[in-house]
């Protein structure tokens, strides 16, 4: 089940000082909490391998659909996922388990944002709840064209929010120069 989309901030939440994301060409910022997403889900057989754990793949799946219900509330429009930051599992999650996956919007950019994801698994039974994995993803906001569209800024309101919109800012800087170097590697290879 996902959670239903929070009240959206006005113009008058622009946050400039902050430096954080200027609002798009209408004006228009929006806060994380304004993308909050959760699902809930228990899980079956049919996610897990022969050992009962349920299968990376699948939490992954999760993750990216989580994530997409949180870029989607934060551009108003489609989304497609562009990366995946590693994924480390740190606890196995079984059949039975009850898994909770919480998204939010962590930065915006013009055209592109960093969702953070963080998955629990709970035992129903004996009410134990450990932290799973946390992924952050970068999704771009489509138009009806198909092509890469503007966004809304976006104003970390909390002292964790700006915390987080920090820390996707070295993200971002560590993948754009990590595509600019396998860039370089590709055209030095082609010589």
């Amino acid at each position: 089940m996902v959670e239903p989309a929070r009240g959206r901030s006005g113009p008058g939440a622009r946050g400039h000082h902050l430096g954080v994301s200027a609002p798009d060409a209408d004006g228009e910022v929006r806060t994380p909490a304004d993308t909050v997403s959760v699902l809930t889900q228990r899980m079956g057989v049919q996610e897990a391998n022969i050992s009962g754990n349920v299968h990376g793949g699948w939490l992954m799946k999760l993750c990216d659909d989580v994530a997409a219900v949180a870029a989607t509330r934060h551009a108003g429009g489609r989304v497609v996922t562009a990366t995946v930051d590693g994924m480390k599992f740190v606890c196995p999650v079984h059949v039975g388990d009850v898994v909770t996956l919480r998204a939010t919007v962590n930065a915006a950019w013009r055209t592109s944002m960093e969702v953070g994801v963080r998955v629990e698994a709970e035992d129903v039974r004996t009410g134990k709840a450990g932290h799973v994995c946390s992924a952050f993803l970068t999704m771009v906001a489509l138009g009806d064209d198909g092509r890469p569209a503007a966004i809304p800024g976006l104003v970390p309101q909390s002292e964790l929010e700006r915390q987080r919109h920090r820390e996707a800012l070295v993200r971002r800087e560590a993948r754009l120069a990590l595509s600019g170097e396998l860039k370089r590697t590709a055209a030095a290879a082609a010589l």
